[in-house]
């Protein structure tokens, strides 16, 4: 299996979470990797899956693995 990248401009870290949105729920969910083949998913490193930020009114869905707080 080939190494993926982060899906960020000029980042080429290795990607460990998928990013999914739901624009008409308003809802992104982070979660592990991928299968690879949704063109609609991006790929991200660890830095970019913990600096994640989405719209205001919009829902954060986090897989446990990718949670900071450990309280969340």
């Amino acid at each position: 299996m080939t190494e993926r990248i982060c899906s960020k401009v000029s980042c080429s870290r290795e990607a460990v979470a998928t990013l999914t949105f739901d624009y008409d729920g308003r809802m992104v969910a982070l979660g592990p990797l991928g299968a690879g083949d949704d063109p609609h998913a991006h790929d991200l490193c660890a830095m970019h899956a913990d600096r994640l930020s989405v719209p205001a009114g919009w829902t954060v869905l986090r897989h446990a693995s990718f949670r900071t707080d450990p309280a969340a």
